[in-house]
């Protein structure tokens, strides 16, 4: 029998992690301008802690959670709850009132796989605590927008408040009404989540069931006076920033701790998997955890339909060098200078590499280009006695001869870089 990945689960090849890499870089970049820490967190948690913030009636904790029911530890099926269990735990409040935090790393929910949909996936989490002001929404989707622009992938914005436990049961009585006076054109899972998590109903993606649902009153018209206003100010705010968006008032989210200001990034390039980042509001989750009363907002990022969106585009990310130089050896000899000096390169700095076997320098120009190699460093028996190699610059085709000292070629690669760039 023949072993193979677990379905659901995938390798990320060498020929991709460059892009994964890339993607986490400009994401990273974007985040320290916007003044975010990042913080790493655990694989595993206490079941409870999902079941108490998720929600135990959703889809993740009732049938995709991986759970060890023996021990009661649940691999995490995403990362906002952890975050908050971190910052309880370890009072980060005390430290700085506002607290900017994100976090990358896998997640495991047990879903049918589909395209850019995997069982084993990965996220960028970001998470603002400490402020209820609306500013903080529209600046985290205006973060959001601007890494899908200088990403170059194209995205709409779709927006949507849900309340909050002050208006919101009004509007599930009406929504409640509305749902079982259609209750037997719905599906199995539709009817279910009406008796446990009603506003769930709005986001089934069948055909069949959205048409059902297509004139069901929105929360929109069921807002308090605080929402209401908190609504507005969002939406102002994005207004002020320049963000395009369109208001979705089926747009409910999958987990229970959502209030009031609810988002979407969408595209049209992966098919019913639209959502390439989510988030919302959150501020009554750290106090249902234990902690004190504390606000948040947050989002999380797929980096699977991220990277599978910059595949499909023409708008990929340049491709960086593998390595600076490539040491290419004719000869025994000048293969053991070669892999002396590699070791040297590489403790001052310089991506360097070899191949340690002795073939021709027609095979190893072969591998350099193969490798991406910026430069190519020729040693044979004359330049051994000469002690002068031979520095191919691969862009340019231009040649030059150096010092064979480590510190001399490091130099001059980084010059030649510099220069490129």
């Amino acid at each position: 029998m023949k072993l193979k990945a677990l379905n659901g689960f995938k390798d990320i090849l060498p020929d991709e992690t460059g892009l994964w890499c890339q993607v986490e870089s400009k994401a990273r970049g974007l985040l320290e301008r916007f003044h975010f820490s990042e913080i790493r967190l655990p694989v595993l948690e206490k079941t409870e802690l999902f079941a108490r913030s998720i929600g135990a009636t959703t889809d993740i904790v009732e049938k995709e959670m991986y759970t060890f029911v023996d021990k009661q530890v649940t691999m995490r099926p995403e990362a906002t709850a952890s975050l908050m269990r971190a910052f309880i735990q370890h009072n980060l409040q005390a430290q700085k009132p506002i607290q900017r935090l994100f976090t990358i790393g896998p997640m495991f929910r047990h879903e049918r796989p589909q395209r850019g949909r995997l069982r084993q996936f990965h996220q960028m989490d970001v998470e603002v605590l400490g402020s209820a002001n609306p500013r903080i929404d529209a600046e985290l989707m205006a973060m959001g927008a601007l890494l899908f622009s200088e990403l170059g992938i194209a995205v709409s914005l779709e927006l949507n408040s849900l309340g909050c436990p002050v208006c919101r049961p009004s509007y599930r009585k009406r929504l409640l009404e509305f749902i079982h006076s259609r209750l037997d054109n719905l599906c199995s899972d539709c009817k279910r989540r009406s008796t446990t998590n009603p506003l769930r109903v709005l986001d089934c993606k069948k055909p069949p069931c959205r048409e059902q649902v297509n004139d069901a009153p929105s929360i929109l018209e069921h807002l308090c006076a605080d929402c209401d206003e908190h609504f507005a100010r969002v939406q102002k705010h994005l207004l002020e920033l320049n963000i395009e968006f369109s208001l979705n008032k089926f747009m409910v989210r999958g987990l229970d701790y959502y209030v009031r200001t609810t988002f979407e990034f969408v595209t049209g390039e992966l098919g019913a998997q639209s959502a390439v980042c989510a988030g919302g509001r959150y501020d009554g989750l750290i106090e249902a955890l234990g902690g004190g009363k504390t606000p948040g907002i947050g989002f999380a990022l797929g980096l699977e339909r991220l990277v599978l969106l910059l595949q499909l585009g023409d708008e990929r990310p340049a491709k960086e060098n593998t390595i600076d130089l490539f040491l290419a050896g004719l000869g025994e000899a000048a293969s053991d200078y070669c892999f002396k000096l590699m070791h040297e390169l590489r403790s001052s700095g310089i991506r360097a590499d070899m191949d340690l076997d002795i073939k021709s320098l027609k095979s190893q120009m072969k591998q350099a280009d193969k490798a991406g190699a910026a430069h190519v460093l020729i040693i044979g028996e004359q330049e051994l006695e000469e002690h002068k190699a031979i520095l191919r610059d691969m862009a340019t085709k231009e040649q030059q001869r150096v010092a064979m000292d480590a510190a001399v070629i490091g130099k001059a690669v980084e010059r030649e870089s510099r220069s490129m760039a």
